[in-house]
């Protein structure tokens, strides 16, 4: 954190600071164009790209800034970042493809349109900071691949769950504490919710309902998971993971055995806990002194230990990814090679054959976490990819789908890198 703020008014004080450009005007994107305008002098948020111009304005203008207008070809956008004005578009290749922007953060959490993105920013050069776990939970191991061949760094951000979990995980594994369990602390766990159920909280908070709804089912945190699980190479105990029910995440350490480890590490959440929000990591030491320091700073007997970070807090952590990438080339989380987690779409109710899956937080379907070979073994589709295909037969309710139960739609971004990351990492192993 001091590095970064001392790497940042480095940047600022010799006029140069780290010129980016954001993908997305959302709720959680305006929060992040807010941080950077009004308490990140190291960074500029050069444009903005999103489909309703409107949006992006109003992200400039929340954080007191003015918008020169908007741009709609590479060469208007060059001279407005030369004459340092604030511009949006509703082309985001524009962004990608611009010589002056070092990096892109991209917001939408659309999978297809954000795959899109993601492969233009990498092949032209810049870093990728992705608030979007659909497309990290996908594609994220290939798109790394992208990234090393081009010499950025592709990153999930810090702020969201999985990239406090890697935060703290480093750091307690930078102490000589062997980290064995990381996840997050969640709230609420409904399978079953939908849009319509979750309308008035989503409406109270300015949220998409599908949104909201993806939190409250567990889609959500499947796709987190799986991103935590690819960067560690950790995987779920059991599918969808054992998410105890605790009165504190503390707790968590009277739930699992040193034994539960052995044959490696394991991602988790639990459920309900104080101080319920942020993410923990459960690590093992057993040397007999420091079990002694570590009673005596109130962690316990050990040999496990709990270490939690009480908060998560996207929109202004994410500046620092940007930092981090830009000025240091280090990925707050990143893909550590080949799928290691994967996400399984199952039937939120009795589906029929014909009908068009909706995708993450809807009516037809909710996600479950598990190993990608067990995943990949029975040909599962991934929950962020399931969306706007058809099912080809009946699908009861609970019941996870398959690849070949559905038709995928033509010509997707998504789909293709998917194929290419198996076809990638199968060389890479057989």
């Amino acid at each position: 954190m001091i590095i970064i703020d001392t790497a940042l008014a480095k940047r600022a004080a010799e006029g140069n600071p780290i010129r980016v450009g954001m993908v997305g005007a959302g709720y959680m994107a305006r929060g992040i164009a807010l941080q950077i305008l009004t308490a990140m002098p190291g960074i500029r948020l050069v444009a903005i790209a999103n489909r309703s111009l409107a949006q992006a304005e109003r992200a400039y203008a929340d954080a007191g800034a003015e918008v020169s207008g908007a741009v709609s070809s590479g060469a208007e956008l060059e001279e407005a970042i030369r004459r340092g004005r604030y511009v949006v578009t509703d082309d985001p290749m524009l962004l990608c493809r611009s010589g002056q922007i070092e990096a892109i953060v991209e917001t939408t959490g659309e999978v297809e349109f954000g795959s899109q993105v993601a492969l233009e920013a990498l092949t032209n050069g810049k870093h990728l900071v992705l608030m979007n776990a659909e497309v990290d939970a996908s594609v994220g191991p290939i798109l790394k691949v992208y990234a090393d061949c081009a010499g950025v760094v592709y990153t999930y951000t810090d702020g969201d769950e999985p990239g406090v979990a890697m935060d703290l995980l480093r750091f307690v594994d930078s102490m000589g504490y062997r980290p064995v369990l990381t996840g997050q602390i969640k709230g609420f766990l409904n399978r079953y919710r939908n849009p319509e159920t979750q309308r008035e909280f989503a409406e109270k908070h300015q949220q998409k309902a599908a949104m909201v709804a993806s939190f409250a089912d567990g889609s959500k945190l499947a796709l987190e998971s799986a991103i935590i699980g690819n960067a560690t190479g950790f995987v779920p105990a059991i599918r969808g993971m054992h998410g105890h029910a605790c009165a504190h995440v503390k707790d968590l350490l009277q739930k699992f055995s040193v034994e539960d480890f052995a044959d490696g590490g394991k991602v988790d959440f639990v459920l309900g806990a104080e101080p319920h929000t942020g993410a923990f990591v459960m690590a093992h030491n057993d040397h007999p002194i420091k079990r002694q320091y570590m009673a005596y700073f109130k962690f316990g007997e050990g040999p496990l230990y709990m270490f939690y970070t009480p908060y998560h807090l996207p929109h202004m952590q994410l500046p620092h990814s940007i930092a981090r990438a830009v000025l240091f080339a280090d990925p707050t989380l990143t893909p550590r090679g080949a799928p290691v987690c994967d996400t399984v779409a199952v039937a939120k109710r009795d589906l029929q054959a014909g009908e068009r899956l909706d995708g993450m937080g809807g009516f037809t379907c909710y996600g479950l976490v598990d190993s990608y070979v067990t995943l990949r073994a029975e040909d599962a589709l991934p929950m962020a990819l399931s969306v706007d295909c058809t099912l080809k037969r009946d699908i009861p309710k609970d019941q996870p789908i398959r690849n070949q139960d559905v038709e995928f739609p033509a010509g997707r971004t998504c789909d293709r890198l998917r194929a290419e990351q198996t076809a990638h990492f199968a060389r890479r192993t057989g």
